[in-house]
């Protein structure tokens, strides 16, 4: 099996340290960088599999980063994980709806940060689940085996993150979803995590829905419904 690239960008030298000693450990090749303009450099250059990325940072802050990195075909599927001091919740917000598949707020443990880590790139390899037959909903065509969704014949691309969300909403079409049970089958974890992030996503994937963006139903109080 190929070694996982992690690009991981943070400016404190010790959390640097301490975070790129623990993924070395658990077989990951770790490159480290301290500013974000030279981190968007190497990531352009030698896109990774991750990228584990600090907020707050010389050079190029990390919201400009996701901006770049998700606006950027070569780039745009890279799972992206924030790394967010407790007080940066509107940026945490703001990389969510910029692209970001997950955050980990500070200060974190890092078996924790490993454990999402390698859970991201699990469902980036389509293990337990992404394939299966085409699904056709008023004119929404989702192709999961092609990781393809088109709206009216157009085709509109999708984070992993966003894959997954429309994938399990689709595929129970007409029944409610809670927002735990979405946190537990597309993100893979119920613990640590607000449940504004399924809002947050939910609402992104509306906006790339276009016209037919009203089939992701609100359930006040519950979770979402994909409307038949």
């Amino acid at each position: 099996m190929a070694i996982n690239r992690i690009t991981l960008v943070e400016d404190d030298p010790d959390i640097a340290e301490v975070l790129r000693y623990n993924l070395v450990k658990e077989g990951f090749q770790v490159d480290v960088f301290g500013r974000g303009d030279s981190a968007l450099a190497g990531i352009r250059t030698l896109p990774p599999d991750l990228v584990l990325l600090d907020l707050m940072l010389p050079g190029l802050d990390g919201l400009e980063i996701c901006r770049l990195l998700k606006r950027e075909a070569r780039t745009a599927a890279i799972p992206l994980v924030m790394l967010t001091a407790k007080g940066e919740e509107t940026d945490r917000i703001v990389g969510l709806e910029l692209g970001a598949d997950d955050y980990i707020p500070k200060p974190f443990s890092t078996r924790e940060v490993v454990l999402r880590i390698k859970a991201i790139l699990r469902r980036q390899r389509g293990d337990g689940g992404g394939q299966g037959e085409l699904i056709e909903i008023g004119r929404l065509r989702f192709y999961p085996a092609d990781h393809r969704l088109e709206v009216d014949g157009r085709e509109v691309p999708l984070t992993a993150t966003e894959f997954r969300l429309l994938h399990f909403l689709m595929s129970r079409v007409g029944r409610v979803q809670n927002r735990g049970q979405l946190l537990t089958e597309v993100w893979s974890y119920t613990e640590g995590v607000d449940s504004r992030t399924v809002d947050t996503h939910v609402r992104r994937l509306r906006r790339k829905l276009g016209p037919e963006a009203d089939r992701i139903e609100t359930v006040v109080g519950v979770g979402y419904r994909f409307r038949p």
